[in-house]
């Protein structure tokens, strides 16, 4: 059987509600995903359920503490 690490791996990805269009739309930091080990899939864990807009998927940045906007400007 393989051992499991037992550190905790980040986050790959980040799961965005959007609600508005363009330069005006609010990005909100909704949860985190991590990529499957196949390369196949991400598995996502949301902190909230966004119930309004559209839910974005992104890669995580270095600067993605810094940049509130989800790499959309």
């Amino acid at each position: 059987m393989k051992k499991e690490s037992k550190t905790k791996r980040q986050p790959t990805h980040v799961v965005w509600q959007v609600i508005g269009e363009s330069d005006k739309a609010k990005w909100i930091r909704v949860g985190a995903g991590w990529a499957n080990k196949d390369g196949k899939g991400i598995s996502l864990v949301f902190d909230a359920y966004p119930m309004t807009g559209r839910t974005v998927v992104r890669e995580v940045t270095e600067n993605e503490d810094a940049d509130a906007t989800g790499g959309q400007e």
